[in-house]
């Protein structure tokens, strides 16, 4: 199932959250090299880990973390401006209408369709709060995953090249995205919203200020 929680909820579900920084831990350190901080729990955390971000979680049957996104609106601080902004050309993403999402993560064992269940996470997000845009830095491997999954970024900007190549994209979450994700994740789009619903009721109320 899909949980969304925000980081200060996360010490209500321990086993989870450990287990979601460990798998970044292995996915983002062990297995794609990046220069990422791993504590000695063998866990991984950056600095906007401490900006109580929204995370969407799939979790297993077993209450393990199969696959999860983390997301913050652009009116603070982001890593899109932060540390990618010269893609862009030097000129800040800031809106109220569009929120970042990083740190795209899979476990080792993930089901295919885990993926494409986080993406419908997000569309949720997108719908239930009123957002227009996600904003997000990837790699070369994403964009087969994305493809896959049907919901593919505009590039905003990108460097590097081959397996090298990293971008800033822009997405948005339109019907025809919405009911090719939920097809692929095999999840019925009535169980999607009622997941959302649950944690945060029929309007989809967020703590982030909605600050220009």
């Amino acid at each position: 199932m899909l949980r969304y929680l925000y980081a200060d909820q996360l010490h209500q579900h321990r086993d989870l959250a450990r287990s979601m920084f460990q798998d970044r831990a292995d996915q983002f350190k062990t297995r794609l090299g990046w220069d990422v901080t791993v504590d000695e729990n063998g866990e991984e955390r950056d600095q906007y880990d401490v900006l109580n971000p929204l995370y969407v979680i799939w979790e297993n049957a077993d209450g393990g973390h199969g696959g999860s996104m983390r997301f913050l609106p652009t009116t603070g601080p982001v890593m899109v401006n932060d540390i990618f902004g010269h893609l862009t050309g030097g000129a800040p993403i800031c809106s109220p209408l569009i929120w970042e999402c990083t740190r795209f993560c899979l476990s080792r064992d993930a089901d295919s369709r885990v993926a494409a269940a986080l993406m419908l996470g997000g569309g949720e997000i997108m719908t239930g709060f009123g957002i227009r845009h996600f904003a997000g830095v990837f790699d070369a491997r994403m964009v087969r995953i994305y493809k896959a999954i049907g919901s593919s970024p505009e590039i905003l900007g990108s460097e590097g090249e081959g397996r090298d190549r990293i971008s800033v994209g822009l997405w948005e979450f339109t019907e025809e995205a919405r009911n090719k994700v939920a097809t692929r994740a095999d999840i019925p789009l009535d169980l999607s919203r009622l997941w959302f619903t649950r944690a945060f009721g029929s309007a989809g109320q967020h703590r982030f200020a909605q600050t220009a």
